[in-house]
C-alpha cells in the first residue's frame, strides 16, 4: 500500500523533532517529496549533520538547531506547523540505564514540552515515537494494545510516561496526539557506530571490515525487525487519521519475528562472509522476545505495511555496502 499516493500542497508545514536522526531524516526526505514543507528541530547530540545533506538545500526545508529541553525553543519551532512528527528522543536500553536522570530530561521532560508547544500552536495532529519496550516483562505474544508487562529499564519508563501524559493531554485539553510503538527499527542511515549502536547496522560494520560480530546471550532471543519504509508511512498515516485515534498508541513493525542468529545468518550470507559469531553475557533490561500485532494500526491508521524483514534487509545491507 505504502504512502506514495499521498501527497500534500506547499502550504502544509511539518515540523520533525530529531529531523537529523535516523527515523526523523528519514521523514524530512520523504515528507518533502510528497509536497510538503518541512521544519527539523534538532540539537545534533545524537543526530548528524550529514543525514541532511542530501535534502538541505531544498527551498521547503528549515533548519531549527534547538534543544527540546527549552521550552521557548519548542514553542518557536512549533508555530503555525499543521502537524507535528516528535521523534527526538535518546535510545538505547542498556545506556538508559547507566544515565536515568538524562534519559528523564529528554525523552519526559522534552516530550511534555513538545505537547505544550503542540498545545498552543493548534497543530492538527502531533505523532510522536513510543517503543515495544512498554510491554516489559509481559511475556504474551504477539504484543497486544492493553497487554503490558512491568517496564524493565528507565529507556522504556520513559515511553510509558510519555503515552500516559499524551492521554491525559488529550482528555484534559484535547490535544490531538497519537503514539506510535516501533518494533526494532532499521535501515539506511541507522547508525553503526558506538557502544549502543543498533544491532543490524553494527553488525554489517563489523562484518564488512573483517571483524566478528558478539551475540548478547544465546542468539534465540527474537524481535520484530521493521524496516524504515513502514515507520514513514506510519508517521504520514497517523498525522492524517481520524479523531478516534487520538490518544491512543499503535503498534508500527512488520508483524514477524526473527531471531538474532537468523539475522546473523542472512547478513552473512548477503555480505558473502563465514564468520562464527561470537557469544557473550545477556543485556541488562532486554526483553526475550518481541512480536506485534499490528491490527489496530491497521484498523484504526490503515497501516499497511510493503516491506518484511527480508526485503528491506537486503534494502539496508545495499544502503551501507554503499555508504560504509
Amino acid at each position: 500500500m505504502g504512502y506514495s499516493e499521498i501527497s500534500f500542497d506547499k502550504d502544509t508545514v511539518f515540523l520533525v523533532t530529531g529531523g537529523a536522526g535516523f527515523i526523523g531524516s528519514n521523514l524530512c526526505e520523504a515528507l518533502l517529496k510528497l509536497g510538503a514543507r518541512v521544519r527539523c528541530l534538532d540539537n545534533f547530540s545524537t543526530g548528524k549533520r550529514e543525514n541532511l545533506k542530501d535534502f538541505a538545500a531544498d527551498p521547503g526545508f528549515t533548519l531549527i538547531e534547538g534543544d527540546i529541553r527549552d521550552p521557548e525553543t519548542c514553542m518557536k519551532a512549533a508555530e503555525g506547523a499543521d502537524y507535528i512528527l516528535h521523534q527526538a528522543a535518546w535510545g538505547s536500553v542498556p545506556r538508559s540505564i547507566e544515565m536515568p536522570v538524562l534519559y528523564e530530561e529528554i525523552n519526559i521532560h522534552g516530550t511534555l514540552n513538545m505537547f505544550e508547544a503542540a498545545r498552543a500552536a493548534g497543530v492538527k495532529k502531533i505523532v510522536y515515537a513510543s517503543s515495544s519496550s512498554v510491554y516489559g516483562d509481559s511475556e504474551t505474544l504477539p504484543k497486544k494494545e492493553g497487554q503490558e508487562g512491568k517496564v524493565l529499564s528507565p529507556y522504556a519508563l520513559t515511553k510509558k510516561t510519555d503515552e500516559e501524559y499524551a492521554g491525559l493531554y488529550h482528555s484534559l485539553y484535547g490535544l490531538p496526539a497519537v503514539g506510535l510503538r516501533y518494533f526494532n527499527v532499521f535501515g539506511r542511515r541507522q547508525d553503526p557506530e558506538g557502544a549502543y549502536a543498533a544491532v543490524i547496522p553494527k553488525w554489517i560494520r563489523l562484518l564488512l571490515s573483517g571483524e566478528t560480530p558478539q551475540i548478547h546471550g544465546d542468539g534465540l532471543q527474537s524481535r520484530d525487525f521493521t524496516y524504515i519504509e513502514n515507520v514513514i508511512e506510519a508517521n504520514i498515516r497517523a498525522a492524517l487519521s481520524d479523531e478516534a485515534a487520538e490518544g491512543e498508541a499503535f503498534n508500527i513493525a512488520a508483524g514477524g519475528r526473527t531471531t538474532l542468529l537468523e539475522v546473523y545468518e542472512v547478513l552473512c550470507k548477503n555480505l558473502g562472509i563465514r564468520k562464527e559469531p561470537v557469544f557473550g553475557p545477556p543485556r541488562k533490561g532486554d526483553i526475550r522476545h518481541s512480536n506485534a500485532d499490528i491490527g489496530k494500526a491497521g484498523t484504526m491508521l490503515g497501516y499497511r505495511p510493503d516491506y518484511d524483514f527480508a526485503r528491506g534487509i537486503e534494502l539496508a545491507i545495499d544502503w551501507y555496502r554503499a555508504n560504509l
